[in-house]
Formats: structure tokens, C-alpha cells, sequence
């Protein structure tokens, strides 16, 4: 784990109040669907990157 437990627990109802302001956003049609996927699979793959639960690029680098 990159960041204590406490902070992830901190991060992640942070998370959630960003989640909820983003769909609302998108609700009101501020925000476009791929633009609403865009944001959260961004902010999550972070929250996940603290949790050490993601490595940013893994996933392609077995491509090549």
C-alpha cells in the first residue's frame, strides 16, 4: 500500500463526493457520457494506484 489505511479511507469518501458532483454534472448535461467515463476511470485508477491495487500501463505492456 502506497498511502495508510487512514488516508485511503479519507480518499475514498472523497472519491465518492467527486463520483456523485461528476454524475450530477452529467445529469444537468454539463458533462457528456464519454466524457463522465473519462473522469472516473482516471480518478479511480489514482484511488486504486494509492491502494497498490494498479500499476498505470501494465496492461499494455504485454502488448509489445
Amino acid at each position: 500500500m502506497r498511502a495508510s489505511q487512514d488516508f485511503i479511507k479519507q480518499l475514498e469518501l472523497l472519491y465518492e463526493q467527486y463520483e456523485k458532483e461528476v454524475l450530477e454534472k452529467q445529469h444537468v448535461g454539463i458533462l457528456e457520457e464519454k466524457t463522465v467515463k473519462t473522469y472516473l476511470l482516471h480518478s479511480n485508477n489514482f484511488v486504486r494506484w494509492c491502494r497498490n491495487d494498479f500499476v498505470p500501463g501494465v496492461r499494455k505492456e504485454g502488448k509489445r
